[in-house]
Formats: structure tokens, sequence, C-alpha cells
């Protein structure tokens, strides 16, 4: 099969022409109104529509959705993608959303309409005289998918490409009018995998029309079909490697002229039949040196080329020097140490519903991804349209690409059309945009598919590692991978895997961020030596924030937020409306609070190739993964700006290797300082260290005066050891400044809590109550005007019988709707700092490291037992699909006494850490003060509610 797709050195026929680089003949735009007709019962070829003409009209480009053409949605709509999590069809909870005309599907961006099947598209068009005698080809950019097409009745054949343009030999046409009819089917035309980003609803959706330019163009009989550039970095050289084509009894074109800088060569043409081929080489000029400037993430120069037949034929491209290399020691960008950060690319696009082909648009992407401090996106199981290849060309991004997601409906490298089809669109990818300096990695796809059977799995295996060698030999531009996720085989250029980072799918509360004290001090080392290729970080964080339901009114073209009317159904239902906007500000407090360790941790890797988030921006399929500090349309929330990530993600990041985030007063706190420095150069700098609380007051300083900074993350050796004192408990901030003559270069920071030797309070009095269960004693004693503090073990905290609450440390990872319910369910706590009972005890508003040692080992207290309008001190905010009122702390009053409820052991061994007893102190002392009047009346038996029986 290999071989039989081997066109070398050539990769494909006409229908994979390069699209970037155009002939400068005419063209004639044919977008505007189209003459259209919907085939439901896929009836139109054997009835010829092609020779009738079509009734109804519809603007080209664009796609049937955003016309409002199709059907309805239902609940019986037949979706592409998966819905993995079948609860929409049965749940009560769902019920109201299930009634004809008023649906509404939790899963994904809902479209207004849908529509699978063909759809014939019908134009005339006019070929003017001054066209006589030239060839024409009829350029579609973005169908969506499989096009047929015909010239009158003429077929004029079909192209079954994805991610690229469609091109039509048209011929020789004689002036004057004729109709075009195109059939576009969004079908699954080949089963690649139906929750792939290029066909699946939970992203673009499966549309059906055509997007971008749609052309007729104009070139001589003897015309530039391609040119592949191949630039060798080391010795300046540029290979050019043409294919010319010509219509029959055309006289042959002999020569190609190749235009570089201030030189003109040329190359001979050999002709074989109707296709002729070139190859020269061409050397940059060494006195001129902007000839030679290489292209990379902070100098992306390109160079022009033009390439010209006597017939006054031309094409036009850009090329790069660079190399990007794969070593032991990880990526080389053009020799020097690379790491790449990254984030995904899923076809996001909400206002169209599909990529966009316009430059501003991919321009203002590739702006975002380096306002955040990254230098890579990852397409997943898809390929951008050619403005996305130049965006990332002039902002230098490096970029991956793929091409399917073969797993769940479908496997890879067992027969079936997935595997012949893969390598077709592999070739048509790299025809398409082989030559942008920006596409430095490939690979066939994401998460490949077995069949979960070890027969399965070494067919694939062995399959993906003749797709590597294949394509490692066939062009040697970028670097080749198996897949996105596994196989890690030893073909690999790199490796992609799931394995570094901190919380892998499934591990839940086992996880290290949810099972271990926080700590800065943890890399993946150990795990990546056993490589002898880079290892890049597959899919890291997908750590959760609330939905931003301001942001609907924004979902202004055909799909919609659907799934956000759900949310604000369910805060309303719960009497929780009013706290959504604080829910978004807290819980993403607590995603970039995750994703700073999670980044971290990669740069404290030596050797490490980089990592690939999920995401940047917000994914809104798969049951609503709200990943992104970015929403869908790669704005930001309101709760981190890109100046404060690239604090922690950028070229050049301080990074501290602290063994707890705790420390104890008059005692030694022990870190050392290393710096991953992946600039244009390597540097010098003074290193500054303070320590400060969050009122200003300086803890310790200290400094190491002219290190010597070379490119990569190999440990520094800067250690310091202060004795930080402090009275009463104290939040506190590391920071590390890098200075270069004297001028801050770049900053990073860390948030630690210093607390003084306690022992925790005993009662003053006989009416204060310490206990672990809500008995009837403790009733007794409330009822008769004491009062309690009472810590419940998480084990004894009642919880709910469906989709029990389960609390963890960390933001929610990925969804609960999609990983069938992953622990923690919870997105951190809410409180307000300045309330009384805290006033011992330093916290932000929302969710800080501190709080592990609470949250770790506590249950969260259900709200909706006690009377409404309990506000509680320390708020756990639930997850969206439930919006529960839960908490970790309250206080009420019962009878005569009064009581705060915590969701955690108060005398366990567990709670003997520095950070639990200071809260169980700062609790008592508020007891024992006249602040604490609960306002919150409940009886005995609601408050014995909170408690299992």
């Amino acid at each position: 099969m290999i071989q039989s797709l081997t066109i070398a050195p050539f990769l494909g026929l006409i229908e994979t022409a390069v699209d970037a680089a155009e002939s400068s003949g005419p063209h004639d735009d044919l977008g505007g109104l189209w003459r259209r007709a919907l085939d439901r019962t896929d009836k139109g070829l054997s009835r010829r529509w092609y020779a009738e003409t079509l009734d109804d009209v519809l603007p080209i480009p664009g796609s049937l959705e955003q016309r409002g053409v199709g059907n309805a949605v239902t609940v019986d709509t037949p979706w592409t993608g998966d819905m993995h999590d079948h609860s929409f069809f049965t749940a009560a909870n769902y019920a109201a959303y299930r009634k004809p005309g008023h649906v509404k599907v939790p899963f994904f961006l809902q479209p207004d309409s849908w529509y699978r099947g063909p759809a014939w598209y019908q134009r005339d068009i006019v070929i003017p005289a001054d066209w006589n005698g030239k060839h024409v080809e009829l350029f579609l950019e973005r169908p969506h998918w499989e096009t047929r097409a015909w010239l009158g009745e003429r077929a004029l054949g079909r192209s079954d490409a994805l991610h690229v343009p469609h091109h039509y030999n048209l011929g020789v046409l004689k002036p004057g009018t004729h109709r075009l009819t195109i059939r576009v089917d969004n079908r699954m035309i080949v089963e690649i995998g139906h929750n792939g980003h290029g066909v699946t609803d939970h992203t673009q959706g499966n549309w059906n029309g055509i997007a971008g330019r749609v052309e007729l163009r104009a070139t001589a009989p003897v015309w530039i079909d391609r040119v592949d550039l191949h630039p060798a970095f080391a010795d300046r050289i540029l290979t050019v490697r043409g294919q010319l084509r010509r219509t029959q009894a055309t006289t042959e074109v002999g020569t190609a002229h190749i235009l570089f800088g201030n030189s003109k060569t040329s190359a001979k043409v050999r002709w074989n039949g109707e296709v002729g081929t070139f190859e020269h080489q061409v050397h940059a000029d060494p006195a001129d040196t902007a000839q030679s400037r290489p292209w990379d993430e902070f100098d992306p120069v390109l160079h022009e080329v033009m390439v010209r037949l006597d017939n006054d034929e031309e094409w036009h491209g850009r090329f790069g020097w660079r190399e990007f290399a794969s070593t032991a020691a990880g990526f080389t960008m053009n020799g020097r140490p690379a790491m790449l950060r990254g984030a995904l690319e899923c076809s996001i696009f909400p206002l169209t519903g599909h990529p966009p082909t316009d430059l501003p648009s991919w321009q203002r992407i590739m702006q975002r991804v380096k306002e955040y401090g990254l230098n890579h996106l990852r397409f997943h199981s898809y390929c951008p349209p050619e403005a996305a290849f130049e965006a990332a060309d002039e902002a230098g991004i490096y970029m991956q690409v793929e091409t399917v997601w073969a797993n769940q409906s479908v496997m890879i490298g067992s027969g079936l059309p997935v595997d012949r089809w893969v390598y077709a669109e592999t070739d048509r990818v790299i025809a398409a945009h082989g030559n942008h300096p920006s596409f430095v990695l490939m690979t066939h796809g994401n998460e490949p598919g077995g069949g979960k059977t070890p027969e399965g799995e070494a067919k694939r295996d062995a399959f993906l590692g003749a797709y590597v060698r294949y394509y490692r030999a066939l062009d040697e531009r970028r670097l080749w991978t198996a897949g996105s996720g596994w196989p890690l085989i030893e073909e690999n250029q790199y490796h992609l895997t799931p394995k570094p980072r901190i919380q892998d799918w499934g591990q839940g509360l086992s996880s290290r961020i949810n099972s271990q004290p926080p700590e800065t001090q943890t890399d993946y080392t150990g795990f990546i030596g056993q490589y002898p290729v880079p290892v890049v970080s597959h899919e890291i964080g997908q750590w959760c924030v609330y939905p931003d339901l301001n942001a609907r009114r924004k979902y202004t073209g055909h799909l919609k937020a659907k799934s956000f009317d759900i949310f604000a159904d369910r805060l309303r239902e719960n009497g929780l409306s009013d706290q959504a906007a604080e829910f978004l500000y807290a819980s993403g407090r607590l995603q970039v609070l995750c994703y700073k360790e999670e980044i971290e941790s990669v740069l404290r890797t030596h050797r490490m190739g980089g990592f690939q988030l999920l995401g940047l921006q917000d994914f809104p399929g798969q049951g609503t993964a709200l990943v992104g500090v970015l929403d869908p349309f790669w704005d930001d929330k309101g709760y981190v700006t890109g100046a404060e990530y690239r604090r922690f993600c950028s070229p050049t990041v301080p990074l501290a290797r602290m063994k707890s985030r705790v420390a104890c007063s008059g005692e030694p706190f022990p870190f050392t300082i290393d710096v991953a420095h992946f600039g244009s150069e390597a540097m010098e700098a003074d290193v500054e260290w303070d320590i400060k609380t969050t009122d200003g007051v300086e803890l310790a300083r200290g400094s190491f005066a002219k290190q010597a900074m070379p490119l990569g993350n190999a440990p520094l050796g800067l250690a310091a050891a202060p004795s930080l004192t402090a009275t009463k408990a104290c939040a506190a901030r590391l920071t590390i400044t890098l200075l270069r003559a004297g001028q801050q270069s770049v900053q990073n920071d860390w948030d630690l809590w210093v607390y003084p030797a306690i022992t925790t309070l005993s009662p003053v009095s006989h009416r204060i109550l310490r206990t672990d269960r809500i008995d009837q004693s403790v009733l007794d004693h409330l009822v008769q005007g004491g009062d309690a503090l009472i810590g419940l073990p998480s084990k004894t905290v009642a919880n709910y019988p469906e989709r029990p609450v389960q609390l963890g440390f960390s933001s929610i990872f990925w969804n609960t709707l999609w990983t069938e319910g992953q622990p923690p369910t919870t997105l951190g706590i809410m409180c307000d700092p300045a309330h009384a009972a805290l006033a011992d005890f330093p916290t932000d508003a929302h969710s800080n490291w501190q709080w592990w040692h609470l949250i770790h080992r506590a249950g969260a207290l259900r709200l909706d037992l006690l009377p409404a309008g309990v506000k509680p001190i320390v708020r756990i905010i639930d997850d969206w699909f439930t919006a529960r009122p839960l908490a970790l702390v309250v206080e009420v009053a019962v009878g005569k006494g009064r009581a705060i409820v915590c969701g955690f052991e108060l005398g366990d061994p567990g709670a003997q850490d520095p950070v639990s007893r200071q809260l169980v102190a700062s609790l008592e002392a508020y007891m024992q003060g006249e602040s604490f009047r609960p306002t919150s009346q409940v009886s005995p038996e609601q408050l014995r509610r909170l408690a299992r029986a």
C-alpha cells in the first residue's frame, strides 16, 4: 500500500496543488448567490441533477447551517460525535430540555439547524474572451467534505480531501456561459473517527458547504502546478523542486527561472508526457547577511522565492532558514536548545462553525498565543487553512498538524479505509503547506486506537511505525511521530505522552495534586530519561473553571451555548444565581494555580521537549470542558492576564524548588533556584530573591551576583535557607527576579504561609464544646445555650445518593459528564477573607495551596439540608452540572446555642499540620468573641442531617 502511494519526488496529483503560492494569472471570484438543493434521499446522482437547473438559492462561501438551512434539532438528531454520557436522554432533570421545540443539548455548542448528506450548489459561469486558449481550474478553499463537480454535463472528478483545498481541472474552455454544479457531501465519507475535530459536532460541527475562496483560475496552457522548497539551514542552500503541467498538444517549456534575492538562475525542465519536473539548488549570497537570516520564534524572518516560465507564468512562495531537530537532550532550533510551550487548537470557532480562512483572524490567534507566553500550537486531529500557516510564519509559532482521531468508532492499522486515507491526506497536507517554516511537527493523528486487543494494537504500531519511516524519508523538513498520546515506538523522532503531568486521566483523588502536600520540586527527569528522543507532555492541564454565563451574548452565529442555559437554570433552582460571577472568579484563580504548577513541573525537567496544554481556550464540546483561561473567542475571562501568565510561561522563567509551601516561624525554609532559559541566546544575570508578607513586610532577602545562564534548564546550584519569623500567621510570597544591567528582566513568584508554633486552643468556657459528631448530647448542649465547634470526619458527612460530591483540592479535570464523574467534582472554595472567623487564618477569597491540608481530608456540607439563606463562612463551589449549595465551614444558631460545623475532623492525626491547627485556633478565637452571632436559625433535626445517620 505504501509503495502504491509513492509519487516521488511529488506527493499527489493535481488535487494537491499548493494553494499559498499561486500563479499570477487571472481569476474570477465565484462568491455570491448560488442555486442549491438538498439531496435528502441521495437520489441526485442517479437523477442527474447536474443536468438540471436547481431552484433554491444560497450565498457561497458559507454553510447550510450558517444560513439556517436543514433540520431542527431534536432528541433524535443523528449527531456525528459521540454523546458518551446518555443521561440527557433519560434523566428526569433533563426532561425539560428534551421537549420538542425546546431542546437544549449539554454536550456541545448547539446549531440552529443541522444537515447530513449531499447538497448541490450550482451557478452559471462566464468565461471571458481573453481566457480563450487558457487552462482553467476551479479552486474550492475549504469544502466540507467530499465534492464532485460538473461543467454542464461533463464530470470533472471527485475529491475526499478534508483539510486542504479541492482543485478541479476544467481544461480549455470556450468563452461564454457554462453551468457549474458542485455536490458537497458531509456524511462520514471515510470512517476516520467520529470525534476527530475535522468532522465532529463537539467543536466546529459537521457542516455542509464551502468556506473561503471559491474561484476560477486561468493560466497559460503550460503552468506551474507545484513547487517544494527545501532549505538547508547549515550551508544556506535552497533546493527548489517543481512540477509543471501542460494541456495536450501544447509545446513544452524547457526552462524554469528561479529568482531569490538579487540572483536569477535557471533549471532545465524534464518532461514525461504532460508532466514536467525540475530541481535546482540556490545558494544564499554570503555577502548579503539579510539573505541568510534564520527563522525562529524570536526573529521570524521570511524569504521570498519566485519561479517564472518563459510564457510569463509565475509562482511566488516564502520560506525560512531553520532547522528544528530532535536530540537526546531535547529539541533544538537552529542549533539552540528549544522547548515547546504549546496549546491545542481544536477547530473551535463558534461564530462560523468552521475555521477562518482570512489572515487577520489567524493573526489575532497567534498574537493571543504569544501574549500568554506560548510558542507552539497543536492542531488536534485536523489541519487549519492556509491563513493559519501564514500567520504562524509571521509570528514565529511552531505548529503540529494531524489528520484524524482514529479511535472509538474506528481503529487504525487493521486494513480499514482510514489507513489509506491517512496516507493520502498526509500527502495532500504536505503538498499544500509543506513550505511553511512554522510547520515543524506532524503525526497521523490523535490517540490512535487498535481495538483494545493485543493483536489490534500490534497492527496499529506496525502501521504507524511504517508511516513514520516513510514520511521521515520523504519529507525531512519536519519531525514525525506515530501519534499524539501514543504509541512510543522507536521510529518516533519525538514522543507525545500523557505520563508527565500532575493528574492523569482517571487518577482522580490519587493524583499528585490531590493526594500529595503542595511542593514545587517534582519533575519528570526519571520518566523522560528512558527515551533517546524529546518527550512532550500530551494534553496537560484540563483544569476547569465555572461557566461565564454572561458570555452567552457572544454566540451570535448559528452555534449557541444552550448548555449554559441549563447551567444557569441549575443555579437558579438552587438559589445561587447571584453567585455566578464570584464562582467564575474564584474557580478561575484556582485554575491558574493548577496550570502554574503544571507548567513549572515541565520547565523544571532537564531535557524535556515541552508541553501541549489542553488548553489555552475553552473546549465547548465533550460535555463542555471549560479548561481555558481564554473563552472560545480567544478573549480573556477577567481573572488572569497574559502578563501574569507569562511570569511562569515564557522563554525565560525563574523557578523555585521548595519541599513545602508551609513554613514554621523560626525554622529554616530551604529552597533552590533554577532558571528555564530557552531564549535567543545565553545570558548573564544577577539573581535576587525576597520573601515578603502580603502586607509588604520583608521576612528575608538574598542575591546571587552575575550568574551565567546557558540555554536550557540545567540546575544552577543556587540555594538558600532563610529563617522566617512571624509573631502571627501570615501569607507571604517568595519572589525571584533576574536583573540584567541593573534592570529587571524577568520575575516569578510563589505563595507560601508562615505559621507560629501553636497548640490548638482549649475552650475557655464550659459553653464551648469541641466534637467530631452530631449526636443527642451535642444537640442537648446547644439547645441549652452552649456553643459547639463540630468537625465531622469526611466519611460521616452526609452526601447525595446520586452524583455524590467528591471533594478534592484541584479544580475539575476536563468535566464530570465526559469522565463519568471523575473526582474531584468541585471547583475549590470561596470565602470572605475579612470574616471575623478567619481573622487569624490568612486566606484569599478563593482556594490557594494552604487549603490542600484541609480539603484533601474533608467532605462537603450540604446546605440544602438547612433552611434557605444560610450563608457559610467557607463555601465550596460545586460542579456546574449540579450547582448544589455546599460548604466547608458553616455557622448556625440552634435553640439558645451556637455552632460552627466543619466538613473536616478537628483532632485526628491528619489535622496536626500547621494549617489545620491555625484554622481551628482562628475559629475558636472567633467563637470566644462578641462577633460570633449566627443569624441563621436551624432546628436540632436539621443540624443532625449534616452528618450521616
